[in-house]
């Protein structure tokens, strides 16, 4: 099983968020992969860089050195995109376009994806964990 982690799952992590840290110690513990996707390397760092958040990003580059990050990399993650675009916007159900490239990137690579945004829950096929409830 492969895991990917959201942003706000990260960011929980940086605050020192014990049940958080402890579930992703467990499934590494169980010999499962741990990645950060792209966009929310992104999306942290570039918070962590506008507050100047020193120490903070430090433990984010330790952590990205512990998990290892996924790219942007294939045009199939663009193609998902795009179909979950399509699919959303004909439901009226529309979310950011971070959060739609994050879900292709879990779905391209047969990732669960592990976040508390309840948006992810629109989109088909994907798999979603909460590791904050």
């Amino acid at each position: 099983m492969r895991y990917l982690l959201d942003t706000n799952i990260i960011t929980e992590i940086l605050k020192e968020n014990e049940k958080v840290i402890k579930k992703a110690q467990t499934v590494r513990i169980e010999g499962k992969e741990i990645l950060i996707n792209a966009i929310s390397y992104y999306e942290v760092k570039r918070g962590l860089l506008s507050t100047n958040a020193t120490k903070q990003l430090e433990k984010f580059e330790q952590l990205c050195k512990i998990f290892g990050l996924t790219l942007l990399d294939t045009q199939n993650i663009f193609d998902i995109a795009s179909l979950i675009y399509k699919d959303l916007k004909q439901k009226g159900k529309i979310i950011e376009d971070a959060d739609i490239l994050i879900a292709s990137i879990s779905l391209n690579g047969n990732f669960i994806l592990i976040s508390a945004d309840n948006d992810f829950n629109r989109i088909k096929n994907l798999r979603v964990e909460n590791w904050l409830v």
